[in-house]
């Protein structure tokens, strides 16, 4: 796996399995030799619009076969992957396609529309829709498929080079682009699936999109050993349920939302999961009295992981044949390392049970941050070291415990959120003098956001307004749970606001709460 590119996974896959089933969409089955065939005729398509090694290509569409062919395709070209967040507005997908400099884009009819106007503005120059009825100066997706050959060979690029490159907000408010060579990816994928014991015979069933590293990962490593891949197109709970007792998946993996609102499922004892025999939780802590519940009432192990962005997935990780330590993230994968810090100073590795900040290195961790080589070598030090950001303890046996974030992430049903990002939005409505952004603990969601306003001394403004002005240039799930108006905000002596006071000014009348 060290030296595979991700435009090798399907053909050489498709070459052992051949006809055996190995995507599920909707009522839409695929073989291996199917798949390949298809994402040649995409990867056909992509070279006669003059798509090849090096040029950046963006993925914005929820979960779909199409996605899932275009991915393919769109690697054996030996072009960059770039998967972005469905629910990122036009504003947003403007910045990144500007950002790496994407030549083409993929994306369903009804979201072409606002982001058309990108081809006069920036290197896009081809944008490919799913689905009927493509907008003129569109090419349908479909076209690609029905008049591309079905022969195609994967354009030879080192394993080593860049691959992929997956957005993440930052600190700054604007979103850093991580590079992930083609080793990153495929290696996660691969020791992923090792970890989990993840086989050909298996039926594996996700609703975590496919454009984040961690359902990219749970797709590459189907693709990689042959088993099934039961892919939904968004998550419901009796959906999902549905889905495992109808194909009989064996194994699962989600977010602890996910599962929260399976087991809140008022008909939850009515669906047959005893296919399963693995599930996994990531994204975000799982309460260990839900993995007691989900264990008690299915029969089988709640398998947690721990993972980032620029690691291309997961880094640490609960092993099926070890012991399932509750409340741990679980230990180092192959190829990777992590050690616990003093976050004062990383040259201080902390005994065990010590708290302080997560540092990981190995063949996971990102070239760097696309075009930001400022951010880049803040975030990994000299000797290879990548600093997590996340505060957490590690035992004797080296399993790791998450303890809390370094810094204001906040981190809403799996989704990362930094506040600075919703600050800058905020602060450009015409009435608010200053904000401030903190997290606010949810049941359901983990964390929610909530913005604290100060309205300048003519402004008007409501809790309404302010929601819906960030609704006009954030992703939805960025947009702030709780707006709340407030007279000041805690600050240092030089004026910086003091997020982790915020809510002291908590007041339930004052809030609007969605």
């Amino acid at each position: 796996m060290l030296n595979k590119t991700i435009g090798q996974i399907l053909p050489e896959t498709a070459a052992k399995f051949g006809d055996k089933t190995a995507l599920i969409f909707g009522n839409r089955t695929f073989s291996f030799a199917e798949l390949d065939t298809l994402s040649n005729r995409v990867a056909n398509g992509l070279t006669v619009m003059g798509i090849g090694p090096g040029d950046r290509v963006t993925l914005y569409a929820q979960n779909s076969w199409e996605w899932v062919v275009s991915y393919y395709g769109i690697a054996k070209t030996g072009a960059v992957l770039n998967p972005i967040n469905v629910m990122l507005t036009p504003d947003e997908v403007g910045f990144v396609v500007k950002d790496c400099g994407a030549k083409a884009l993929f994306t369903t009819a009804d979201r072409a529309a606002p982001i058309l106007k990108l081809k006069d503005e920036t290197d896009l120059a081809e944008i490919v829709t799913f689905g009927a009825g493509a907008p003129a100066g569109a090419v349908a997706f479909d076209d690609l498929v029905e008049n591309g050959k079905d022969d195609f060979k994967a354009a030879a690029v080192d394993a080593m080079t860049l691959g992929k490159i997956c957005y993440t907000s930052g600190t700054t408010g604007f979103p850093k682009g991580a590079m992930l060579s083609h080793r990153n990816v495929v290696l996660n994928a691969a020791m992923t699936a090792a970890m989990n014991m993840r086989i050909a015979d298996d039926v594996q069933l996700t609703a975590l999109p496919c454009a984040h590293v961690y359902g990219a990962a749970i797709m590459n490593l189907c693709f990689l050993f042959g088993s099934t891949f039961v892919l939904m197109e968004r998550f419901d709970a009796g959906e999902v349920m549905d889905a495992v007792q109808t194909h009989k998946a064996t194994i699962m993996d989600g977010v602890p939302t996910m599962y929260f609102y399976m087991l809140a499922h008022p008909e939850f004892d009515k669906f047959n999961l005893s296919s399963l025999t693995r599930t996994v939780v990531g994204g975000q802590t799982m309460p260990v009295a839900k993995s007691e519940e989900w264990t008690s009432k299915v029969g089988i192990p709640m398998l947690e992981l721990w993972g980032m962005t620029e690691l291309a997935g997961p880094g640490i990780m609960q092993h099926s044949c070890g012991e399932n330590r509750l409340g741990s993230a679980g230990i180092e994968m192959p190829y990777f390392r992590a050690k616990i810090v003093d976050p004062e100073d990383v040259t201080r590795e902390l005994p065990n049970g010590e708290v302080g900040e997560l540092m990981v290195s190995g063949s996971f961790v990102m070239m760097g941050y696309f075009g930001n080589e400022e951010a880049t070598k803040e975030a990994i030090e000299p000797d290879g070291w990548l600093h997590s950001g996340d505060l957490a303890k590690m035992d004797d046996d080296g399993y790791i415990f998450m303890v809390d974030r370094k810094k204001d992430m906040i981190l809403t049903a799996g989704y990362n959120i930094y506040p600075a990002e919703i600050e800058r939005v905020i602060a450009g409505h015409a009435a608010v003098a200053m904000v401030g952004v903190g997290g606010k603990a949810d049941a359901e969601k983990g964390e929610i956001a909530k913005a604290y306003v100060v309205l300048k001394p003519d402004g008007q403004a409501t809790p309404d307004d302010i929601r819906e002005h960030c609704r006009e240039h954030l992703a939805a799930y960025k947009v702030p749970r709780e707006v709340q108006i407030v007279a000041d905000l805690p600050t240092t002596s030089t004026g910086k606001i003091l997020r982790r006071e915020l809510h002291t000014l908590d007041s339930e009348d004052q809030a609007a709460a969605e």
